[in-house]
């Protein structure tokens, strides 16, 4: 399988060459040449596997020629072994035609760990066959940093330094982050929003006297093995809901762009997913291209979900890549456009392949509050306010038609409510518990940098703080 990259002049690469590379080093993102796709016979099969099987399947694939099935099983097994769900990924009746994915089972109770725990592995691998050293720079709204870092933490191959907004991760987030206390590990507050920090790290990542010094690699959703993971759980909820007999819809709270963009390869993939619904919060950036085919950048607003506190999705190219046909040029012009005016409009053709796979809502603090309650008191569910806002938009989803009865939707509960249990406890009046293994974590002592919101603070730290400079 090679990777080409959304702006037209990278590629081909290989696998792991895409995996240690991360962001193109034209500014794109990778993308592989075609989604293979699986006959409804061969996802008939796939239907009883465990887990880590079913992850295997599905992520050779995308390795042809350098991973087969039975390594990345094996892999997976063991990113997976510690998860406290024996399903890994159970999903829930919530009520009608909804179901509840529940994504919160990994070591740092976010979606983000499904993942992480397999890239680090998959980097490992890549690592000790190349010989090399890397430097992982990210950026995080709050679940993919403590992910990174609680996953890549004390790798001698790896020295990892992920940024996030000081101040605007929930308390549990930032402990999570900065609690972690090993050699080569580094969180940084950045004095700015969440996307400042990607800014930085799309800055660095294209200074490539830099990035070739340290050798820069990426854990953020931009490198494409971050969401072959994620492709796994979708196929896992559809297979379980009686796929590919019978067609699934998805709500997916979204902020960057990239677990969504995961359901979209999977329907390439021949999954029938019937729509998948983009539920954001007031940062609604996502919400209004939907609605009027035009990308408008706007101030991020702080929200009570600030993991979808983003204006700036990044994955988005990647959807735009293949509302354009695949054309990088196009692409690289749209993305220069909005750098420089924060907007883009796309042509009538572009959102017509758009609304025919996607719909969007938003929701409010207040209605996010309101929908926590509701569920506890209707439902007995206990959802943090992320997924909360993916329920609502499934409930909104059927009840507008968008969705028709009888087809069952699955709404990505993406952190445990204890993750944001200020939130939790307005709503309903209740603060839930950590996890055991978690139980002390803010009673645990902090470590962490600080960096003004700039590229050149940002690399002078890592310079001075690598391992190997």
């Amino acid at each position: 399988m090679k990777y080409y990259s959304t702006r037209g002049n990278d590629g081909p690469l290989g696998y792991e060459e895409a995996l240690l590379s991360g962001l193109a080093r034209d500014g794109g993102l990778y993308l592989p040449e075609s989604y293979p796709a699986f006959s409804d016979d061969e996802m008939r099969a796939m239907a009883d596997l465990p887990y880590a099987a079913l992850a295997g399947r599905i992520m050779s694939r995308f390795t042809d020629g350098e991973l087969d099935e039975a390594e990345l099983a094996a892999m997976a097994g063991d990113a997976y072994a510690g998860f406290t769900d024996p399903d890994v990924a159970p999903l829930h009746h919530l009520n009608g035609n909804i179901h509840v994915m529940e994504l919160f089972h990994g070591p740092t109770i976010a979606f983000k760990d499904y993942a992480m725990q397999f890239l680090s592995r998959a980097f490992d691998r890549a690592l000790k066959g190349a010989g090399r050293q890397a430097v992982i720079l990210g950026a995080t709204s709050g679940d993919t940093g403590s992910a990174a870092l609680e996953a890549f933490r004390g790798r001698d191959a790896v020295d990892i330094f992920i940024l996030f907004p000081d101040g605007r991760v929930s308390p549990v987030q930032q402990r999570q982050m900065t609690s972690i206390d090993a050699v080569g590990a580094h969180a940084v507050a950045v004095s700015g929003d969440f996307d400042d920090c990607q800014a930085i790290v799309k800055q660095l990542f294209n200074d490539h006297g830099f990035r070739d010094r340290v050798n820069l690699s990426a854990v953020n959703s931009i490198n494409w093995a971050r969401l072959m993971p994620q492709i796994v759980y979708y196929f896992s909820a559809a297979l379980a809901l009686g796929a590919p007999g019978r067609k699934v819809a998805f709500s997916v709270p979204t902020g960057n762009f990239g677990n969504v963009f995961a359901g979209y390869v999977a329907m390439r993939m021949g999954l029938p997913i019937e729509r998948l619904i983009v539920a954001s919060n007031s940062n609604d950036i996502l919400t209004r291209f939907f609605e009027q085919g035009a990308m408008q950048r706007d101030v991020v607003t702080p929200s009570l979900s600030p993991s979808m506190d983003i204006q700036v999705s990044s994955n988005f190219e990647r959807l735009l890549f293949e509302l354009m046909d695949r054309d990088g040029v196009a692409v690289a012009g749209i993305m220069d456009r909005f750098a420089e005016t924060g907007r883009f409009e796309l042509p009538d053709s572009a959102m017509t392949a758009a609304h025919r796979h996607f719909s969007a809502y938003r929701l409010d603090d207040a209605g996010t509050l309101a929908e926590i309650a509701a569920s506890m008191e209707t439902d007995g569910m206990c959802l943090d306010p992320h997924s909360a806002v993916g329920v609502s938009a499934a409930r909104r989803a059927i009840a507008d038609g968008t969705v028709a009865a009888d087809i069952p939707v699955v709404a990505l509960a993406c952190a445990h409510p204890a993750k944001f249990g200020a939130a939790v406890s307005k709503a309903t009046g209740t603060t839930p518990a950590l996890p055991p293994h978690l139980a002390d974590l803010m009673q645990r002592p902090e470590k962490m940098a600080k960096a003004d919101a700039s590229a050149a603070a940002v690399r002078d730290l890592v310079l001075e703080k690598w391992r190997r400079g």
